[in-house]
């Protein structure tokens, strides 16, 4: 998903993220606020995923909300 979208749908998102990974805080999710990369860091943070895993978890989970 192209970042700006993403950013755009995150309030959308919010949610879905929270259930997928639970190991996110609600404050967490405020800090990425709509961006990948702090989404791919914050996996990273609190699962003990590399950069790679948290990547493929972060596309695969993205790709439910494409139009």
């Amino acid at each position: 998903m192209d970042s700006n979208v993403f950013k755009g749908k995150w309030e959308q998102m919010k949610g879905e993220a929270k259930k997928q990974w639970g190991k996110l805080t609600d404050d967490d999710l405020d800090v990425i606020s709509g961006e990948k990369d702090k989404l791919v860091g914050k996996l990273q943070e609190r699962y003990g995923h590399t950069k790679d895993d948290a990547e493929r978890e972060y596309k695969n989970w993205s790709s439910r909300f494409r139009d």
